[in-house]
């Protein structure tokens, strides 16, 4: 066999090399002596019939392998992963059989155990190869705990979730954290940041041995001027920096940093942040550390973002509870305002304390709406940082509904109170004028089919007490015998919403009467909202 102007050749034996001239023949036993895999034969009996220098290094100091059983060699070795004996099953089936033997506490050897038959093909020996698998097994073992404690990271029970609050969750998230970069990963320094929903900062979420001006420090999502942190998130790669010193993208994070490691936090295609770690040494993160590294940031993104979806379930349920509450006594609020007002506006009487009373009433009717607000607006936030929404398009407005029909006013209440309304409901015509002499309003809906009164006169009336008030009539399909849109157009109404109305159209028809749509405009023309 040719190989660099020399040549191999093979005997039973033996192996002769040639090259330049100069031939050296190698015997079977140097060949074998220089391996670094230990080798034995083995009797069916298990003990050592020969061995190789290798194995002779693998077993137990001052003991001697040949004439000894096999497993004795090593103390009482564990095998792992199997319930039988190697050898016993290479015996039965002929076949080669293969384990994983642990001799020492941080020890183990990879053992592979081959029948030799002879020349009446019954097998007789066994062939042990013996090769030092600790580092590999340890890795493994290593890789293992990272999976199981990233996965442990969102594992809460249902009675977690009810007993512990966002803040709770997310402390417990950034203990678990910490605990397994120092103790699985011998990481010390180390900073997490979340992209901030609808922007593009990047937000301190945990913070552990960086200086003070890194913790304080304003970073953005940009491939430069950002950092490697910055860079990372807007890239979607790991950034390995070897050298603190002669890296042009990095940023001073813990204190005599020379070398760092930063990986983007994506779950389901989605970045949520970054995951950085900084060494005092140069070079630090080897290819296995960062392979490790990687691991756990895929299940620390996977645990962020089920807290956050965790999180934004919980909100939901909140604000569905919160509303529930207001839809059951929203009208009965309603009522108890509007048969107040009602009595406060045509008392007749001169007595301080009845009136003070009513109008206690009054305010008090008032505040349980505002208190259910304020308990709403201190729902549970998801763990991501939220950025300021726009606000609702009828924020601050106050909407005087008039209308006889109690799920229609109910679903007022819904659809206007969803966009930031504060509605107040009137069954006719006399609590919504009693209302709007003792309280402003933004606007005002009417049936133009009340009890009391048509559409026309609510809506002359209510013009009556409020001059700049814009009013919005509703009606069915059902015939206008009185022709009140008819007349209210004449007196400057410009806004009709026809029942049963679709939240878009009441919308609509809300903003075109608070003058923020013209009522000429066609809707596929509308301004954007």
């Amino acid at each position: 066999m040719n190989h660099e102007s020399g040549w191999y050749g093979f005997t039973s034996t033996n192996l002769q090399i040639e090259k330049d001239g100069r031939s050296r023949m190698i015997t079977a036993d140097e060949i074998i002596g220089s391996l670094s895999e230990g080798i034995a034969v083995v009797d069916v009996e298990e003990r050592v019939l020969w061995c190789n220098p290798a194995f002779r290094r693998l077993v137990e100091q001052g003991l001697e392998p040949i004439g000894s059983k096999f497993f004795r060699l090593f103390g009482a070795p564990e095998i792992i992963e199997r319930d039988d004996c190697p050898m016993q099953a290479a015996l039965r089936t002929g076949n080669p059989e293969v384990c994983v033997l642990r001799v020492e506490a941080n020890k183990y050897l990879g053992m592979t155990a081959t029948p030799v038959r002879d020349e009446n093909e019954v097998v007789s020996r066994l062939i042990v190869l013996l090769s030092d698998v600790t580092n590999e097994i340890q890795q493994e073992q290593k890789l293992k705990a990272i999976y199981e404690a990233g996965e442990k990271l969102s594992d809460l029970s249902a009675q977690d979730i009810q007993e512990m609050g966002l803040e709770e969750r997310t402390d417990l998230l950034k203990y678990n954290i910490i605990r397994d970069l120092k103790e699985l990963l011998g990481v010390r320094n180390v900073e997490i940041r979340l992209v901030e929903s609808g922007t593009d900062m990047l937000v301190p979420l945990l913070s552990e041995g960086m200086t003070v001006d890194a913790e304080n420090r304003k970073l953005h999502v940009s491939e430069t001027g950002q950092g490697v942190t910055g860079h990372v998130a807007a890239t979607g790669k790991s950034y390995l920096c070897r050298d603190t010193r002669k890296d042009s993208l990095y940023l001073e994070g813990a204190a005599n940093a020379l070398s760092s490691y930063t990986i983007p936090l994506i779950d389901q295609s989605q970045l949520l942040g970054t995951l950085n770690v900084e060494s005092d040494s140069i070079d630090a993160f080897s290819v296995s550390d960062r392979q490790f590294l990687d691991v756990y940031a895929q299940n620390l993104a996977q645990a962020l973002h089920t807290l956050d979806l965790l999180q934004a379930e919980t909100s939901r349920a909140y604000h569905e509870s919160v509303d529930k509450i207001w839809r059951s006594v929203a009208l009965p609020v309603d009522e108890i305002l509007s048969d107040a007002t009602f009595v406060l506006d045509r008392y007749v009487g001169h007595d301080d304390d009845i009136i003070r009373r009513l109008r206690h009433l009054i305010v008090r009717a008032r505040d349980i709406r505002t208190k259910i607000k304020e308990v709403e607006a201190v729902a549970p936030t998801p763990t991501r940082i939220q950025a300021d929404r726009p606000p609702p398009p009828l924020l601050d407005m106050r909407i005087l509904f008039v209308d006889s029909d109690e799920a229609t006013r109910r679903a007022a209440h819904h659809l206007l109170g969803q966009w930031g309304a504060t509605v107040e409901t009137a069954r006719d015509g006399s609590e919504a004028l009693a209302l709007a002499r003792g309280s402003n309003y933004n606007l005002a809906i009417s049936d133009i089919f009340l009890p009391d009164m048509n559409g026309y006169e609510i809506f002359m009336d209510l013009r009556a007490i409020q001059s700049n008030l814009p009013i919005i009539l509703m009606t069915g399909f059902a015939y206008d015998q009185k022709h009140s849109i008819v007349k209210a157009r004449n007196e400057g109404m410009s806004t009709v919403l026809y029942k049963p109305f679709r939240a878009d159209r009441i919308l609509d028809a809300v903003q075109k009467g608070l003058g923020r749509i013209p009522s000429d405009v066609p809707p596929e023309k509308k301004p954007p909202k």
